[in-house]
This record gives C-alpha cells, structure tokens and sequence, in this order.
C-alpha cells in the first residue's frame, strides 16, 4: 500500500492515525479531511462511500468522522494526468483559429 498523501500538495504523511490537530509538514494544511479519506467518493451521499457518516460541509477542514481512513494514494490538488488531460481537451475545444 502507498504511503498516504497530502490532498493538496503531495507530501508523504506520517501518521497512521491522524488527529484532528495534524497538519501537512509541507503546506500546513489539515491532514484528517475528507479529501484524504479512503470512503471520499464526491458525487455520492453527502461525498461519502460510508452510508453512516455524518454530513461534512468542507471537505478541506479538520472534523470528527469517526469513519477516517486515510485513501491508498490521494492526488494533490490540480495535478495527476486526469486532469492535465482534462484541460487539454477543453483547451483544444474552445482554441481559437
């Protein structure tokens, strides 16, 4: 299993078992956040594959979910070939002649 990530700018995280106070050694960002959680599925119920969790409104900010397992290997945010081929195809759509 890859070690875990920082959702946003990619450092490799220590701690097993985040508490709610940890921050990410290379930006300062929290690290027990959502986007950093395995069951983070956007676009499900309430963005969580965990049927029993509690309604989170930033997913980017500290909370309590007692359902917190860090994903395998999370992408920092803006970066990862989906993306980077994202906006070049939106690019080449809207590329003026």
């Amino acid at each position: 299993m890859a070690a875990p990530c920082c959702h946003r700018c990619g450092e490799s995280l220590t701690s097993a078992r985040p508490s709610r106070r940890d921050v990410c050694a290379g930006c300062g960002c929290d690290v027990r956040v959502c986007r950093n959680c395995a069951f983070h599925a956007p676009g499900s119920h309430h963005d969580s594959r965990e049927p029993s969790a509690e309604p989170v409104p930033d997913k980017e900010r500290a909370n309590f979910c007692e359902y917190f397992a860090f994903a395998a290997a999370t992408l920092p945010v803006g970066r990862g070939e989906r993306s980077d081929g994202a906006r070049a195809a939106l690019d080449a759509l809207f590329r003026k002649s």
